[in-house]
């Protein structure tokens, strides 16, 4: 293995077995949150909703799979392959997450361009990582970290659009989300990877209720 190929330091069978069952437990309920919100928004919402919560969906579905399957896959080629997608199955994951909500308000001229700028973002990051592998890193937490938090300049449009209760899941989320970035980084920390991987769980359920409730409660 040349130093090209680099990862983060190697975990342990009790980190590893920690971290499996993290992602397990979130690729599992993923799986079952997005068909149960797809079926719903099938019987009950407008063709755009119904758009939104496959995008949704399938991104959720998309970011917890490639992360288990990268993170459980040992040191070679391949896994610095499954590297680039899990990092930009995390753009993918930020900007479906956002599709739901701000599909709502996507009449409202400003709520539409955040929405198609959040994509654009998504689009170019994904670009990033995989033209650059194991490059611009500390770059692109703080990319994911901006489009995480990008939501807050239209707070007040969109607000017009989506219960209370959604909007204060998603900022629960957020700082959930934020807050995982601290043991993301702390890599000498032992089950480091397992800590992150549940903050990430966490925030994702918490959204999910956001997303279902926008849903529901509209």
């Amino acid at each position: 293995m040349t130093e090209y190929f680099r990862f983060s330091r190697a975990y342990d069978v009790p980190e590893l077995v920690a971290d499996g069952i993290v992602h397990g437990v979130g690729v599992v309920f993923a799986l079952i949150g997005a068909t149960a919100l797809i079926f719903y928004a099938t019987v009950w919402s407008s063709h755009g909703e119904l758009a939104a919560a496959w995008i949704y969906g399938l991104g959720l579905v998309l970011a917890l799979a490639a992360s288990f399957t990268y993170n459980m896959w040992p040191h070679s080629r391949t896994k610095w392959i499954l590297r680039r997608l899990d990092h930009s199955a995390i753009f993918v994951l930020i900007a479906a997450t956002y599709t739901p909500f701000l599909q709502r308000g996507a009449e409202n001229p400003f709520i539409l361009t955040l929405l198609i700028g959040i994509w654009v973002f998504a689009a170019l990051g994904i670009a990033v990582k995989c033209i650059f592998p194991g490059r611009y890193d500390r770059l692109a937490i703080l990319l994911y970290l901006g489009m995480g938090w990008s939501g807050l300049m239209a707070v007040g449009p969109i607000s017009e659009y989506l219960p209370m209760v959604s909007l204060v899941l998603i900022v629960v989320g957020g700082v959930i989300y934020s807050a995982g970035v601290i043991f993301h980084v702390w890599e000498k920390l032992r089950f480091q990877n397992a800590i992150w991987h549940g903050f990430v769980v966490s925030a994702a359920a918490v959204h999910y209720t956001a997303v279902f409730t926008t849903f529901s409660l509209s």
